[in-house]
């Protein structure tokens, strides 16, 4: 199974789950690199949006969750 995006095919196998993940179906994301971009999908809905990031970006963001969590 794979999803399709703005640059093609992100296989399943590349998909990583977020290291704060419960299990149990909590608020979680997955993300995935591929083609110089990194990508971001809810984890309960595989077949949902992606937002695709360049590498800046996504470090941006990164950052930015860092210093704004509790």
């Amino acid at each position: 199974m794979s999803v399709e995006d703005s640059v093609g095919t992100v296989p399943e196998s590349v998909w990583v789950k977020s290291s704060y993940s419960s299990g149990e179906g909590g608020e979680c994301v997955e993300v995935a690199s591929r083609l110089g971009l990194t990508h971001v999908r809810d984890s309960k809905d595989k077949a949902g949006p992606i937002v695709s990031l360049t590498a800046t970006a996504w470090t941006e963001f990164v950052g930015f969750a860092a210093r704004h969590t509790a």
